[in-house]
């Protein structure tokens, strides 16, 4: 049997360390970061290994409030509220293992959710004798009023908390996350977003969402180094969240808020590069298109789907990453009406005989 045809590379993939041997189909796991990033990235640790001490406790401290900045910037968040952690998964556990629940409360999640996220809610939920209620999505929905709908109604005076996607992560799914936070909070249950699929792929407004918790990556469409995530706790609920580890700033005799930024900034010897990299990634990214992020990300085909060109990829930049230049066809596309999202996940026809059930 001859070899499937392997898809031409686009004219932005000389700029990421792909091999040409790999066409790379699954930028959503784990991304891909351009060779210029990676070149930053190098030029700090070298930076670091030359001088720990001054690294450490001088020019790392400086760097890391600029990429909490530029990174607030971008999401239009509080950056009192920014915390770096290594991944989106970190930020929900901190979360979860964060809050008090009580026998008989609920924490209401999609079954369109992450596993990794969904285990930690099992597990939140058997610590504390609280119940994990999930709320079964079609696939693909028929709208956006139909998901609203399925999850309101699992809602109970029980509820406590909800964990809600953006895009999902098996299913390629862009949920109705914005208005779901504002109903579900309405309703008095607060909302974990799980933005995995979030910074770079889709719009991301912090401040407009206003959900309590949101748990994002960069190393994904933000194609920062691997190990950079985010963890943004609004304002009134910053005095409940504790990182995972313990270290220096837990003891220390300073206010409520200056505490929660020294218990996340330092735990412990550990590389921060990936992090400090973040605003050489949103440059670097916003340069490659005209127009800069909302281009290069298809913000714009997020938000106005079928109103946007089918024949557009959504997301050029991210496409030369993937070493591949072909159109994603519209109904290669996970959508329904006024929402879609692309490259997040395709699927595609095998030829005859080439692989099983999927």
């Amino acid at each position: 049997m001859a070899p499937m045809p392997r898809p031409s590379r686009s004219e932005y993939g000389p700029h990421w360390a792909l091999s040409p041997d790999v066409t790379f189909l699954n930028h959503g796991s784990f991304g891909a970061c351009p060779q210029v990033v990676l070149d930053e990235q190098s030029r700090l640790r070298a930076l670091l290994e030359s001088d720990p001490m001054a690294f450490y406790f001088e020019i790392g401290p400086a760097l890391w409030r600029e990429s909490r900045v530029a990174l607030a910037e971008f999401l239009n968040a509080d950056v009192a509220g920014l915390n770096f952690v290594p991944n989106a998964s970190t930020g929900v556990n901190t979360v979860l293992r964060s809050l008090r629940f009580e026998p008989g409360d609920e924490i209401l999640v999609p079954d369109h959710a992450y596993q990794a996220c969904r285990n930690a809610v099992d597990q939140a939920c058997v610590r504390s004798g609280a119940r994990t209620v999930v709320v079964k999505l079609p696939f693909p929905p028929e709208s956006d009023e139909q998901v609203v709908e399925l999850v309101l109604a699992a809602v109970t005076p029980r509820t406590r908390l909800a964990l809600i996607d953006t895009v999902t992560s098996p299913t390629a799914v862009l949920l109705p996350f914005e208005r779901l936070t504002r109903e579900l909070q309405g309703r008095g249950v607060d909302v974990l977003v799980d933005a995995a699929h979030g910074a770079g792929l889709i719009p991301l407004d912090l401040q407009q969402l206003g959900a309590a918790y949101v748990a994002g990556n960069c190393h994904k469409w933000l194609c920062t180094p691997k190990g950079s995530a985010f963890l943004h706790v609004r304002a009134d609920r910053r005095q409940l969240i504790e990182p995972l580890i313990t270290s220096h700033g837990y003891s220390a005799p300073v206010s409520p808020e200056e505490k929660l930024r020294l218990e996340f900034d330092w735990q412990g010897t550990q590389d921060t590069t990936p992090w400090l990299c973040i605003p050489a990634a949103i440059e670097m990214i916003a340069a490659f298109v005209p127009g800069g992020w909302p281009a290069s990300s298809g913000f714009d085909a997020c938000r106005h789907g079928d109103a946007a060109d089918p024949g557009r990829p959504c997301c050029a930049v991210h496409d030369g990453a993937r070493g591949r230049s072909a159109h994603a066809p519209a109904s290669c596309r996970v959508r329904h009406p006024g929402r879609r999202v692309c490259l997040a996940a395709t699927r595609r026809a095998l030829p005859a005989g080439v692989g099983g059930p999927v």
